[in-house]
């Protein structure tokens, strides 16, 4: 990743009258050629994240990027017009984003606040100009899960049991014994699959349970609890 170097002069920009014809238009027509995008990107809080463009024309020669959807000024992060060697941040730089001189945009330390879209408008010759979207999701990683069951000690064909995975992930999985979990008419899964209720209990739902969650950039698993079913 290169940084930005000492003669590359922060300030206004020379061709700010194209940033203000930016800012008065509301809609953009889409370019005929393949369509210019910003990799969506999903990271971790408190990294360092590089969000990329997808079909950077290669005779650009400068670059805005700005937050949320459309390219309003008030929401520029930083623009960078290339062929003048010239820098300047906007009003919704935090101090912790940066253009790349690929056009790409570091954002360091990423916080849940950074969650959302992202605009970015590529200048070419003769004042053509070509606008892409994005999206940035940034996650808490995962914690250990708590299971919980309403009894580990349960008599067969008269109790039921009530497993109860508590996490801040997005997705939970059970294991029975080591093993996906196969769901029979006797079990039951709350809406965000984070409850598990057996009822009745039969002799072979004696065993470990366990509950996996995850989120896109993390996962990891709960601590057993041994389900015992007497006959």
């Amino acid at each position: 990743m290169e940084s930005l170097s000492s003669p590359i002069c922060r300030g206004s920009l020379p061709w700010q009258g194209l940033l203000l014809a930016v800012s008065l238009l509301n809609f953009w027509s889409l370019p005929t050629t393949a369509q210019l995008a910003i990799v969506s990107t999903n990271a971790a809080e408190g990294k360092n994240v590089i969000l990329h463009i997808r079909n950077m024309p290669p005779d650009h020669i400068g670059i805005v990027w700005y937050r949320g959807e459309g390219a309003n000024y008030r929401h520029t992060i930083a623009s960078h017009a290339f062929h003048r060697r010239t820098y300047s941040i906007g009003r919704a730089n935090s101090g912790r984003e940066e253009i790349n001189f690929d056009g790409s945009l570091l954002i360091k330390r990423v916080t849940l606040k950074d969650t959302g879209i992202y605009t970015v408008v590529v200048y070419l010759q003769d004042y053509i100009k070509e606008i892409g979207f994005g999206r940035l999701n940034v996650y808490e990683p995962v914690r250990v899960p708590t299971l919980l069951a309403s009894n580990t000690t349960v008599t067969e064909h008269k109790d039921s049991v009530v497993l109860t995975c508590y996490t801040n992930a997005v997705s939970t999985q059970w294991f029975f014994n080591g093993m996906n979990l196969r769901l029979t008419e006797r079990m039951k899964l709350s809406w965000n699959d984070r409850t598990l209720t057996i009822d009745p209990v039969r002799r072979e739902d004696a065993g470990n349970y366990q509950c996996e969650v995850s989120n896109p950039i993390s996962s990891t698993d709960s601590y057993p609890v041994e389900l015992d079913v007497k006959y």
